[in-house]
């Protein structure tokens, strides 16, 4: 009997969890671990940011719908791996041993790499989790009392920027049913070097798209641009030219400013000896699989994936749904094999594909593959995505708690958007 141990309970965790236990025999054990005692869907948090959402129609106690599937879970906090002896060290100091292991922890959001940013203790809001969207609403709520200028967009080293144009064009949809919309001047900062651009060098006419999208709705913006620190109601931007140079500085006022971070490897991730690159982030070979120690796989926003290319401020690469999915199945598929007695064999494909909401409208993307030139590079706007994301959310999380191993963004996703070109 082999134990298989993982490692974060998100997107990936869940997921891996439910195809492990479908894949596997019975006789092999398979525990969850997660520092949080519930699932939260990541990508609905823009919403709840505007109240358009309560935290519990997003979230979910974990250990009742793993435990209906023969899936042992816990829900603290792993402080140290040691890769020698397979074992796990908890903060509650209970010792876990594991054969294989799965590394699917998500990211730490590197707040303090600028003075002054973050919501725990700084001066900017974050959707990255369901606390820090919960934060932010609260906040939104302060500047409907009071308006003023707002600031959104993404940090120098930030790698996913989708939710921030979400945000910019949800938020500029709240304000509207507010009526004052017109009292809240908005500027887009992001270290992108164009609008569009995503982290993997525009995808299809995402540049044109996005500029007309953000100037039809009065949203000012600011490329190339890295914060260097945050005041309580002041943000400091340096803007730079194509070779890297200081061409403007910015001081923005606002009333509320969401802006997301550059994401890390989490610590105990991260201090493991050759398992990580600077950042924190796993190395994983063709395989989702550690080079240096067998026994680990690592899948989702926490593996390291060089950027697309040089930018003047650094851009992460995005890891969205899509990939997430095909990289679990390959692990799945490789963890199996080698309980066997075999070689991994499964490659994950690692594609690029997106939906997201705009507020009353939405854009969706496929990058075949990630990284160009590409198969397939295409970028729509319509109504229809807004409504598919909606039903996206809704499928998604009832996958996650009934456990249904089915990939879902391949057989629908694909679909809806081959459906969507035979109308054109």
């Amino acid at each position: 009997m082999a134990h298989i141990v993982i490692l974060g309970a998100g997107t990936g965790g869940m997921a891996a969890a439910y195809e492990m236990r479908h894949k596997l025999d019975k006789e092999h054990q398979i525990t969850v671990i997660n520092e949080r005692d519930y699932f939260q869907f990541v990508p609905s948090n823009p919403w709840v940011a505007v109240g358009w959402r309560e935290a519990e129609e997003i979230s979910f106690a974990i250990e009742p719908h793993l435990k209906k599937h023969d899936i042992d879970f816990i829900a603290q906090r792993v402080d140290q791996i040691d890769p020698d002896q397979k074992t796990l060290l908890l903060d509650n100091q209970q010792e876990v041993s594991y054969d294989q292991l799965l590394i699917m922890t998500g990211p730490k959001l590197a707040f303090d790499e600028v003075p002054g940013a973050g919501p725990d203790g700084g001066h900017t809001q974050s959707v990255c989790s369901l606390p820090h969207a919960l934060t932010s609403y609260n906040n939104l709520e302060a500047l409907c009392e009071n308006p003023g200028p707002v600031v959104v967009g993404a940090m120098a080293g930030a790698s996913c920027f989708g939710p921030a144009y979400e945000y910019a064009f949800i938020l500029n949809k709240e304000l509207q049913n507010r009526k004052i919309r017109d009292q809240v001047p908005m500027t887009f900062v992001t270290s992108e070097p164009y609008i569009g651009h995503l982290g993997l060098g525009g995808v299809g006419d995402s540049k044109s798209m996005l500029e007309s999208d953000l100037r039809n709705h009065h949203i000012k913006w600011i490329c190339n641009a890295k914060v260097s620190r945050v005041d309580e109601e002041t943000m400091y931007v340096d803007e730079h030219n194509e070779d890297g140079e200081v061409i403007k500085r910015h001081e923005l006022p606002f009333k509320h400013a969401m802006m997301l971070p550059a994401f890390k490897g989490v610590d105990s991730v991260a201090q493991v000896p050759e398992l990580c690159n600077p950042r924190g982030f796993v190395i994983v070979d063709k395989h989702q699989r550690s080079p240096i120690y067998p026994e680990i796989w690592s899948a989702g926003v926490c593996i390291a994936i060089p950027p697309t290319e040089a930018t003047p401020v650094p851009t992460g690469v995005p890891k969205t749904g899509y990939m997430i999915e095909s990289m679990v199945t390959a692990i799945v598929e490789n963890v199996a094999a080698v309980l066997k007695g075999e070689e991994p064999h499964a490659l994950a494909t690692w594609n690029a594909i997106c939906l997201a909401d705009m507020g009353d409208t939405g854009a969706a993307f496929v990058a075949i593959p990630q990284i160009p030139p590409r198969n397939v590079s295409w970028f729509k706007k319509g109504k229809w995505v807004h409504l598919a994301k909606v039903a996206f959310e809704k499928y998604f999380i009832r996958k996650m708690k009934t456990g249904n191993p089915e990939p879902f963004y391949e057989r629908q996703i694909l679909k809806m958007i081959g459906v969507e070109r035979l109308k054109e």
